[in-house]
């Protein structure tokens, strides 16, 4: 009696299997979405591997891709810029653009993979995922992997720690000998990394851990000596000057190079001899001040989950208004969504002082709407709430989760000067870089975000338009223009320090011609401020504000059925065209 139950019952599971697949398999596909270029983001990419990326995605998808050199690192590398956007709706120049780095500093090596993840996403959302696709018709997306491309291959090929090769390349005399970079760290047991060397001395204020020999303590100033000292990174006297790694290679912290309350050398360390005197940072500054619709910026660093606005100095509070202060903090408040265990903050208040920064750069001079994001925070280690986690949480991630790899065995090495020592710790890896099976993930909630951003560059509309007669061939137009954006299209940085054009309303009234002209401050305004230069061309140096609008009424000599246009510019925003009819409602 069962075979004949067994039957239908089969034949709808079938039915319905496969009314699932063809309803769920467009979802899937989305999802899917395969890249021309398959590219993996489980592992980390080097120098080459990243600008043959680049130029790929732009060979397999040229309506939507531009490769651009925008000139050579201090040792020769081409500094390759991929440009993602549609340009035929309308001029790549004529619609808000946003700039995106990362990997100033060679070290921090996730920065220039998160970069380098949103060309590839990008590239195989186009045409595939509505919301990416309409963006990058929209918007376009200027991509530079790597601000300091020598210093990453040094890192990566090279032996490092979690915090070495920050800056560039340039020769530097640290010891003012007369000789350049001669004494550097030396990978002595050649594992790869630089890490630390120990000697045992009875008075050292070291002691080993009882029970894991690979934690040193410091000892308590109360208590007898440990029995050993800590010598340093390791490394030898290579220039014979009784000193070890007293010259390292590297001298300038381009994220100290920019002209925004630059400061020299002696008084922050890094600056360089003068703004702009890095190659790299030149090629930048001449691509960003050349395209005046870039209105949104992204720089990525590492570590320590923030979200990073200026000032970088307490003296340049007065580049941020309060208008322009609540913009960033509704766009970073979305960040801390999308991105578990990140905090909004603020350079110099929050985290250290910075002066010459990009972020303040781009933001305080050019008056665009920046972010730095410090990618990794140690919460992630465990998902937990926790910003520092215990000795112990570290040990058991190192050893259950990173399998040993993050810590090289200590060796006895027989060193020139100290004699015997132990050679060993923790490695290059150990700290501030994403550990691999987690790269993809922070690069695609840090890609989240800056989309997020980007999207809140202006989109402008006519919200509302009426023409009225006033008497014989004289005719009221108002228009009421919104921007239904958090970014305005004048930032109050902007305006207050004169960066940029204002935006600009200009009226075509054809054969007719524009009397008169005036703000208004509401759409019923019965006292409105006339315009008194220009009528048919007024210039708007506050902008159109963060999700809200401006509001104009002209008096227009001309005869019924006559054509009005008008057309409102902004360097941060797509052209707004309008056409009004001179004519009764109704008729």
């Amino acid at each position: 009696m069962s075979q004949p139950m067994i039957k239908p019952i089969s034949k709808f599971l079938r039915i319905a299997a496969i009314s699932f697949a063809c309803l769920a398999s467009p979802a899937l596909a989305q999802q899917d979405m395969p890249s021309k270029i398959p590219l993996v983001f489980d592992r980390y990419h080097t120098v080459e591997e990243i600008n043959k990326g680049l130029q790929d995605l732009a060979a397999a998808y040229p309506d939507i891709c531009k490769i651009t050199v925008i000139g050579k690192s201090l040792q020769g590398r081409d500094m390759l810029v991929l440009t993602v956007g549609n340009s035929k709706n309308a001029p790549i120049e004529g619609k808000p653009a946003m700039w995106i780095d990362g990997a100033v500093h060679a070290n921090e090596i996730q920065a220039a993979e998160a970069v380098f993840y949103t060309a590839w996403y990008l590239t195989k959302a186009y045409g595939v995922n509505k919301n990416l696709t309409d963006l990058v018709d929209r918007c376009s997306f200027h991509l530079l992997p790597m601000v300091n491309p020598d210093s990453r291959d040094v890192w990566l090929k090279g032996p490092s720690t979690p915090h070495s090769h920050r800056h560039n390349q340039r020769a530097y005399d640290h010891d003012r000998d007369g000789e350049m970079n001669e004494d550097n760290s030396d990978d002595l047991d050649g594992d790869g990394s630089i890490t630390q060397m120990w000697q045992e001395d009875p008075q050292g204020r070291w002691e080993r851990d009882k029970t894991d020999p690979r934690v040193f303590r410091r000892v308590a100033a109360d208590k007898p000596p440990g029995g050993w000292t800590i010598l340093g990174e390791e490394g030898i006297d290579n220039d014979g000057d009784g000193q070890i790694n007293e010259d390292p290679d590297g001298a300038d912290d381009m994220n100290r190079n920019w002209p925004a309350g630059w400061l020299p050398n002696y008084v922050q360390y890094g600056a360089g001899p003068y703004p702009f005197s890095a190659p790299e940072t030149r090629g930048i500054a001449a691509f960003i001040e050349a395209r005046t619709n870039i209105a949104a910026v992204q720089s990525y660093h590492n570590a320590g989950g923030m979200i990073l606005r200026g000032p970088g100095a307490a003296f340049r509070e007065s580049f941020y208004s309060g208008r322009d202060a609540a913009v960033y903090d509704q766009i970073a408040a979305v960040g801390e969504q999308l991105l578990p265990y990140y905090k909004s903050m603020v350079i110099y208040k929050d985290l250290y002082t910075v002066h010459g920064g990009f972020v303040n750069w781009t933001g305080e001079s050019l008056g665009i709407f920046s972010f730095t994001n410090e990618l990794w925070t140690p919460a992630k280690y465990f998902q937990r709430d926790q910003a520092n986690p215990t000795e112990e949480q570290q040990w058991m991630w190192r050893d259950r989760i990173a399998f040993g790899q993050l810590f090289t065995d200590f060796k006895e090495f027989n060193h020139p000067k100290y004699g015997k020592v132990l050679i060993g710790g923790l490695n290059k890896w150990s700290s501030r870089s994403t550990p691999t099976f987690m790269l993809e993930e922070e690069c695609h909630r840090n890609f989240a975000f800056t989309m997020y951003h980007a999207d809140q560059t202006p989109e402008l509309s006519v919200l509302r338009q009426k023409v009225e007669k006033v008497s014989d061939n004289l005719w009221q137009l108002s228009i009421e223009i919104g921007n239904s954006r958090l970014i305005p299209t004048r930032s109050d940085d902007a305006r207050t320090h004169n960066i940029g054009s204002p935006d600009l309303l200009t009226i075509d009234a054809g054969t007719g011609k524009v009397a008169a002209a005036f703000r208004l401050s509401s759409w019923i305004d019965g006292d409105p401020d006339p315009i008194l230069h220009e009528p048919a061309r007024i210039q708007n140096a506050f902008g159109v504000p963060s999700k809200g609008s401006v509001m104009y009424r002209f008096l227009i000599e001309g005869a019924a059925g006559g054509k009005v246009n008008l057309l409102y510019h902004s360097e941060k925003a797509r052209e707004l065209k309008a056409e009004a009819e001179l004519k009764v409602a109704g008729n």
